[in-house]
C-alpha cells in the first residue's frame, strides 16, 4: 500500500511499532527514502514516536528494528508526558518486569539518556518499580556511567605506593 491509497507511512510506522509487524516496517524500508527522518518524525495523535508505541507496548522486534536504522534519535520527548521511550520502557515493566527490564536496556545500549526528567521531573528510574531490581540496577549503571567520564574507565586504578608499571632499576 502507498501514502496516496491509504495510511500514510508516518501511520503505518506508528501502526507497526504498537503492533510489533516488523513485516509493515520492512515494507516502509523498501518504500520511503529517508527512513530515520520518518521515525523521527511520525507522532500518534498523543506525541508518541515509534520507539515510546515500541516500547511500551513491548515490542521488542520493532524496537530493536528502529535502533538499527542510521540516524534515529533515541530520545525523542512525547507531548503529553515530556517521556522519552526510555521512560516509556520503565512505565511498561511495571507489568512486565523482566522484558521492560529488556527493553530500556536495548534503549541505553542504543544511546539513552537515563538522566532525562519528564514534565513532572521524574527520570526513567523515579517511575521503576522499586521490587524491579534488575531494571534498577540497569539505570543505575546507566547513570553512574554517564557521570564517570570515559577516560577514567579505561585507566587501570594503581594503589598508593605501587609504581606506574614502569620498571626501575
Amino acid at each position: 500500500m502507498t501514502a496516496e491509497e491509504g495510511a500514510s507511512y508516518g501511520e503505518q510506522l506508528i501502526e507497526a511499532a504498537r503492533r510489533n509487524n516488523t513485516d509493515l516496517f520492512e515494507d516502509l524500508q523498501k518504500e520511503t527514502t529517508d527512513l530515520a527522518e520518518l521515525i523521527n518524525t511520525a507522532t500518534d495523535p498523543l506525541g508518541n514516536y515509534a520507539l515510546h508505541l515500541a516500547a511500551f507496548n513491548g515490542s521488542y522486534e520493532m524496537l530493536d528494528h528502529l535502533l538499527d536504522v542510521e540516524g534515529v534519535e533515541v530520545d525523542p520527548i512525547n507531548r503529553v508526558y515530556k517521556d522519552t521511550p526510555l521512560h516509556s520502557a520503565v512505565r511498561y515493566a511495571v507489568n512486565e518486569p523482566e522484558h521492560g527490564a529488556f527493553l530500556a536496556e536495548m534503549l541505553i545500549d542504543a544511546g539513552a539518556d537515563p538522566t532525562i526528567k519528564n514534565k513532572d521531573g521524574k527520570k526513567a528510574i523515579d517511575l521503576a518499580d522499586e521490587s524491579n531490581q534488575q531494571l534498577i540496577d540497569i539505570l543505575q549503571g546507566a547513570e553512574l556511567a554517564r557521570e564517570v567520564p570515559i577516560e577514567e574507565l579505561d585507566q587501570p586504578e594503581t594503589m598508593e605506593g605501587e609504581d606506574s608499571g614502569e620498571e626501575s632499576e
